[in-house]
């Protein structure tokens, strides 16, 4: 049975399957059998989306199959995916369903699945919609019209504002000019409406979305308008969300690029200075930057590193009891707030540090330099263990010898394709690409 779900829910172009309008009922109408089942009463679904032109129909798809099973499905309308995970609990919703893809172009779409904790669905229940839409015979639902109720969608809206306010409401921003890119996505309405309510002077760009612009050319992935705008507007701050708006990256006042690493070595630092930086740890992936590792170290501050996703930082932040984790991408995790990357509470955490320290965005980022970093793919015709085969295993060695808590070796195989991949990160841009070239081609000569 093929999997359609994947690490951050099911994926891929509106209207091809398992977008197509007739598989999304057929989502729906499992979710609403399985919760039935598993509550013994009629289940309550909230459901919100990005501003892609499917989210609409998509929504309306899931809710009349939901619906054919006696869900009751209300609508948020276009509202965040941490907005989503935030009203799912709070108004004691069953599930929370999410309607985006995040980063990707307008064309696609996808649908997220929340527990009213703030997890993604667990596996088993994905596996079961799968094994539902597969095994699946012909039913025609047709005659459930209008399922979606959206009257309460502002209220909604309100209340996950409300949230965010009177989480900072002892913040004060009059004296700060910021820029915002909305990704023409789920933040462009409310965004705006957050940061000039706690008194900053707020210029938008790309919050005029007209269901094909989400992340074109703007947000999280296209950072350069945004700089130029800071630098336009002699800003204090630029912040740019994706699609979704469940990660930000920020600009400082000089027009720099501040990433997921800068930003978790600025609020490990705020934490630790209000002792509320549990274990005193930090969780990132394997990819960022040895340069935040050596950072927190000079604050005794140890880096926990995890596999590529937001899945696996979230494992380990509640296994570990630790208190904000995140990726480079600015995807970052506050657990004992959210279990969900909420971009916009990311902002606010970083501003309430920035004025409680009266210090600007590049003189927060100090004491943290990133380390040079090459990427060298090599083609292999087998995957086999790098630990296994001698010879990688002794370049490998060599080159971390070589390296002594200066920099780092990260070799792994890529996910979809025949590559295996060298990554290497040093004081010397020059020398680490000697050292991996080196390694690229002992393992070419082995595996390739």
């Amino acid at each position: 049975m093929k999997k359609l779900f994947g690490t951050d829910g099911m994926r891929g172009e509106a209207g091809v399957f398992p977008l197509d309008e007739k598989t999304i009922k057929t989502v729906g109408e499992s979710l609403a059998i399985q919760f039935t089942e598993k509550l013994g009463r009629t289940p309550r679904f909230i459901i919100g989306r990005d501003t892609r032109e499917s989210g609409d129909w998509i929504a309306e798809a899931f809710c009349r199959g939901a619906a054919s099973k006696n869900a009751v499905c209300e609508s948020a309308e276009v509202i965040t995916t941490p907005g989503v995970a935030f009203l799912t609990k709070h108004f004691d919703f069953d599930a929370g369903i999410v309607i985006s893809a995040s980063h990707n172009p307008f064309h696609d779409n996808g649908i997220k699945i929340f527990s009213p904790t703030g997890k993604k669905l667990d596996e088993a229940t994905e596996r079961a919609i799968e094994q539902y839409i597969f095994e699946k015979k012909e039913e025609n639902n047709d005659q459930i019209e209008n399922s979606l109720n959206a009257e309460k969608s502002e209220q909604y809206q309100k209340a996950y504002l409300d949230y965010l306010k009177g989480e900072f409401k002892d913040l004060r921003l009059d004296n700060l000019k910021m820029v915002i890119d909305c990704a023409n996505g789920a933040a462009s309405n409310l965004a705006p409406q957050l940061f000039k309510g706690f008194g900053a002077n707020v210029v938008c760009i790309y919050d005029q979305p007209d269901g094909k612009n989400i992340n074109h050319d703007c947000g999280s992935l296209h950072l350069e308008k945004l700089q130029a705008k800071v630098i336009e507007e002699k800003a204090d701050f630029g912040v740019a969300f994706d699609g979704d708006a469940d990660r930000s990256l920020f600009v400082d006042e000089k027009g720099n690029l501040v990433d997921g690493d800068a930003t978790l070595w600025m609020m490990a630092q705020h934490l630790q200075d209000h002792g509320k930086l549990n274990n005193d740890s930090v969780v990132a992936t394997v990819m960022s930057n040895i340069g935040l590792e050596i950072a927190l170290k000079s604050k005794n501050i140890e880096l926990l590193r995890t596999a590529v996703g937001d899945k696996y930082v979230l494992e380990e932040l509640i296994n570990t009891n630790s208190s904000v984790g995140g990726e480079q991408s600015g995807h970052i995790i506050f657990p004992h707030k959210s279990l969900v990357g909420d971009g916009m509470m990311t902002t606010l955490y970083l501003l309430e540090t920035l004025v409680e320290k009266s210090k600007t965005l590049s003189e927060m980022t100090e004491g943290f330099s990133r380390y040079p970093q090459i990427l060298v793919n090599v083609k292999v015709s087998k995957k086999l263990p790098f630990e296994e085969v001698a010879e990688i295993k002794e370049a490998s060695q060599k080159i971390e010898e070589e390296l002594k808590g200066n920099g780092r070796l990260l070799l792994r195989y890529s996910g979809t394709e025949n590559l295996a991949r060298v990554m290497i990160e040093g004081k010397n841009q020059q020398e680490i690409e000697m050292q991996a070239h080196s390694l690229a081609d002992v393992i070419r000569n082995v595996l390739g």
